[in-house]
């Protein structure tokens, strides 16, 4: 397996608060990444730093071998993002919205087969200001995967939905890892979720990653396993 995602000694500073102090993080092609910390520990810093929304101090960011100073438009194309709350033309459906989306992306794709592998069929032409919490997330994740990106940086994808959409974005993350090759970075406070989903985690305390290892060897490690881990790192 080879390194799709490699950060080394990112730094951001807002003001005279330092939230990144030398991150270093690196996801691997195919596999699920559980980026875990506190709210307010600068897990959404980090991914808007790796999509361009906010410019570092310090560090590199290569994505796909790409550096992201200089090749960030390239590295759009090849990523999916979903990163705090989604916005959509609310008097829109969700087709109409991921349409658009498309359009800006000069992309073309199956729209229907996407809505149905989020749990969205039958839908029809509901706009969106009718949806719920849960059909908001279904659609955010539809929008991030919609162009067939190559990687998939999902901030809470899985907020609002009720513990049978859980489970079905599980089995859909899955899928997408296993069976097209996608490779998904996730940040959750869902410990349990993501015990179960990820093959490696990364937990951000003090502006660093202070873990990162595979799953199966932190539930070695750990007799409670990830909980355990998270607050033996996290100081909880």
């Amino acid at each position: 397996m080879t390194n799709v995602i490699e950060i080394n000694r990112l730094k951001k500073n807002f003001g005279n608060l330092d939230v990144i102090k030398g991150c270093n993080l690196t996801v691997m092609k195919n596999e699920i990444y559980g980026f875990l910390g506190a709210n307010g520990a600068g897990k959404t810093t980090v991914f808007k730093m790796m999509t361009g929304l906010l410019q570092k101090d310090e560090g590199t960011i290569r994505i796909l071998g790409l550096d992201i100073d200089t090749n960030r438009n390239e590295i759009l194309k090849n990523i999916g993002i979903l990163i705090e709350i989604p916005v959509f033309y609310e008097h829109l459906s969700a087709e109409e919205n991921l349409k658009i989306h498309l359009a800006y992306m000069s992309e073309e794709a199956d729209i229907k087969k996407t809505i149905d592998m989020v749990g969205l069929n039958g839908i029809d032409n509901r706009p969106v200001s009718k949806f719920s919490l849960g059909m908001r997330a279904r659609l955010a994740i539809a929008r991030a995967m919609i162009h067939n990106p190559q990687i998939l940086i999902l901030d809470e994808p899985v907020n609002g939905l009720d513990p049978q959409g859980i489970r079905d974005m599980r089995v859909l993350f899955k899928k997408l890892c296993i069976e097209h090759g996608k490779t998904i970075l996730l940040s959750s406070h869902t410990l349990n979720e993501v015990e179960h989903i990820a093959d490696t985690i990364g937990i951000l305390a003090n502006g660093i990653v202070a873990k990162q290892a595979k799953t199966i060897d932190i539930k070695k490690e750990y007799k409670g396993g990830l909980e355990d881990c998270y607050f033996d790192i996290t100081g909880g």
